[in-house]
């Protein structure tokens, strides 16, 4: 936490100038002590210059306005709502906002996400409690480089950090960020790289330093260069399309059957307008249920990648012990955040306004309500009353009082309405709404127009796109990384031709089955679905009770408790294929997909630096970097307790830069899918 006297200064001089219509600089150097006793007046207007800096940060506008009389006499005022307008939203808004404000990780957000929601609740709107209960929770990787990086998005600054790209090299970088946005939950950059003279896109989580945030950009990002064109260089240049046709087993690939509006047991799926790349990961990301049917000239491609799987695990794998030896483990990097007033100070401003907004509020409650224990709350209220407005004598500080349970909050109205989002934080609580979006089902509608609402507040003075925005890193992981789909918080991007299947729960079949869902949590009360597990052909029938809709990198969950097994399960929403009539008979022994053992075996994969993905998708629980004397190149990563069905997807998705060492089981269950999906691609023989 930043030192009190700090945030005490500055809570001081905003309630000295928020009190009145203006304020000298003399005189505002006069009251306030820290200024008074400077050691000289340079150092009092050094120290003003960086608080300065600070209110501006928080939001408040603090604005310097010369006397017509006198042009050597500067006033400060602080304008208020009359002058500058907060966000304005509805009650519903305001609840997905907030729980787009909670799926950040408060340990390692940085300051944005905190600030977004103790700003929002100065705003005096409660929440609905129907939405509340029926919202979905979402989950944003968190990570402290995410503030700076912010920062010089939305203020049109440059950083330099330290990167490490997926081929394992480490390099310090000088870039000038033009957006930042969210993939499957990951957090990329997309900038102008000073050193190399291009543009380039860089994984946040693999950014091993603190940015350091610069002096302004000189290179605006081209008015031609959108999303999805930067996407599609990833890839590797132009890509051919085509109208393709797919086979998929019947209620299998759901999400895919979803974006083209096919029913959940057709056989034949039109993609009209596919890029090859596109139909590639699509098919080999579900190779046990989808045939490419056409165009016939992408078939044998196919059949190559996956017979090359398949000869890869076929033989014995390579010496473990060996590789190990020959590898260097890779050190976990504790990026330090710094300690910030801002974060402290617009707390302790939000929870005065939250307070004189309601004419007073349980302590309790309002611990609660701000993510907070009592105890910390009471050293807050602790801080407000020993400050106020020091222009007129020390008889007007804050007012508090909490002794019963019940916090009064008086003499503060420099700090009384909601207090503005700033750019970086209005950004934060875009990629917390994309987190919802997979779950959104009928409040879809209202996450649009709280985003819709936010849109506005991340473009700064001069710029015309500071909105954040996703891609995959063409440096490191070409197009493999981002073939899951795209949960973008650029609104305008939502047509990018890689948002595929799996972005989105559905329009149609998806989106009933989350309102059911919904409703059902509203109510709590039983439902009865058709499940459909990823690695076996049937279905089953299953009766479970929903605790809530959850979702994590770009995908939806329903964690409910399953009657079948008397267990809490965890539901993937897109294998989900209906939700049957109450009463409809369930399974005797449904395929259920076991819940995760008390000691499972570690899996070890060999990754070549394109497949660098799936270590960072299935949260590596130790990386290596393999020394070229080896024979090879990349890392060799050890998944502490994956799900198997995913990480088979993910090994035939990568199209054999990747290969599974241990255990010998998976290994074999990679060969046997691999040698189906590959003759169901390769030619028929004439019959003689």
């Amino acid at each position: 936490m930043p030192a009190p006297a700090a945030v005490e200064r500055l809570l001081n001089v905003i309630m000295t100038i928020g009190s009145r219509r203006r304020i000298t600089r003399e005189v505002l150097f006069a009251v306030i002590p820290d200024y008074a006793q400077a050691p000289s007046v340079t150092a009092a207007e050094r120290m003003f210059e960086r608080d300065k800096a600070e209110i501006l940060g928080l939001g408040l506008d603090l604005r310097a306005e010369t006397d017509p009389w006198d042009e050597s006499e500067v006033h400060y005022r602080i304008a208020r709502s009359d002058d500058a307008a907060p966000l304005d939203v509805t009650p519903a808004e305001y609840t997905v906002l907030l729980a787009a404000s909670r799926a950040w990780d408060e340990a390692t957000a940085g300051g944005a996400a905190r600030r977004a929601r103790a700003k929002l609740l100065s705003l005096g709107v409660d929440p609905d409690p129907d939405l509340e209960r029926r919202t979905p929770r979402g989950a944003v990787e968190s990570l402290p480089v995410l503030g700076p990086l912010l920062e010089a998005v939305t203020s049109a600054r440059t950083v330099a950090f330290r990167y490490r790209a997926a081929t394992g090299s480490v390099a310090d970088r000088r870039v000038e960020p033009w957006t930042v946005g969210v993939v499957d939950g990951r957090w990329y950059v997309l900038a102008h790289d000073l050193d190399r003279g291009a543009p380039r896109l860089f994984r946040a989580s693999r950014i091993e330093s603190f940015p350091k945030v610069g002096g302004p950009s000189t290179h605006p990002r081209d008015a031609g260069t959108t999303l999805a064109e930067a996407i599609a260089r990833s890839g590797g240049g132009a890509d051919e399309r085509a109208d393709t046709v797919l086979d998929i087993a019947p209620f299998k690939a759901l999400a895919v059957r979803d974006a083209a509006g096919a029913d959940v047991a057709a056989r034949r799926v039109d993609l009209p307008g596919t890029s090859r790349r596109e139909a590639r990961a699509t098919v080999l990301g579900a190779a046990r249920w989808i045939t490419l049917v056409e165009p016939s000239s992408w078939r044998a491609e196919l059949a190559d990648v996956l017979a090359r799987i398949e000869r890869v695990h076929s033989v014995p794998a390579a010496d473990l012990a060996a590789l190990r030896a020959g590898s260097s483990a890779r050190r976990h990097v504790s990026i330090r955040t710094p300690s910030s007033s801002a974060d402290h100070l617009s707390r302790l401003m939000a929870e005065a306004a939250y307070v004189l907004s309601r004419g007073g509020a349980s302590l309790t409650a309002m611990a609660e309500e701000f993510g907070i224990g009592t105890d910390a709350l009471v050293d807050d209220l602790q801080v407000l009353f020993v400050c106020g407005d020091l222009g007129t004598g020390w008889e007007d500080l804050i007012d508090v009082e909490w002794e019963d349970g019940w916090v009064h909050v008086r003499n503060a109205d420099a700090l009384d309405g909601p207090l503005r989002l700033t750019p970086s934080e209005a950004i934060a609580l875009l990629a917390g709404l994309a987190a919802l979006s997979p779950a959104s089902g009928e409040e879809a509608d209202v996450i649009e127009g709280a985003r819709a609402k936010l849109a506005g507040l991340t473009r700064p003075t001069g710029e015309s796109d500071a909105a954040a925005d996703a891609e995959a890193d063409p440096d490191t992981d070409q197009a493999a990384g981002a073939a899951h789909g795209i949960a973008t918080v650029d609104a305008d991007d939502s047509e990018s031709p890689r948002v595929t299947a799996a972005s989105h729960v559905g329009r149609t079949r998806g989106e009933r089955v989350v309102r059911a869902l919904q409703e059902a949590l509203a109510r709590d009360e039983d439902v009865v679905l058709r499940y459909s597990p990823p690695d076996r052909e049937e279905t089953s029938v299953r009766g479970v009770r929903p605790q809530a809709l959850e979702t994590t990198a770009g995908r939806a969950y329903l964690r409910a408790h399953d009657a079948s097994v008397d267990d809490e399960r965890r539901f993937r929403v897109d294998r989900i294929v209906e939700i049957l009539p109450p009463g409809t008979p369930l399974d005797p022994h449904p395929a259920v997909e076991p819940a995760p053992p008390a000691r499972a075996r570690a899996v070890w994969l060999a990754l070549e630096p394109t497949a660098a993905w799936i270590a960072e998708a299935f949260d590596a629980a130790e990386i290596r970097d393999l020394d070229p004397a080896t024979g090879r190149s990349g890392v060799l990563v050890r998944l502490a307790d994956p799900v198997r069905a995913a990480l088979v997807d993910a090994v035939l998705e990568a199209q054999g830069a990747a290969e599974v060492l241990e255990p010998a089981a998976l290994r074999d269950q990679i060969v046997m899918v691999a040698r189906d999906a590959a003759s169901r691609h390769r030619p028929c023989e004439p019959v003689g």
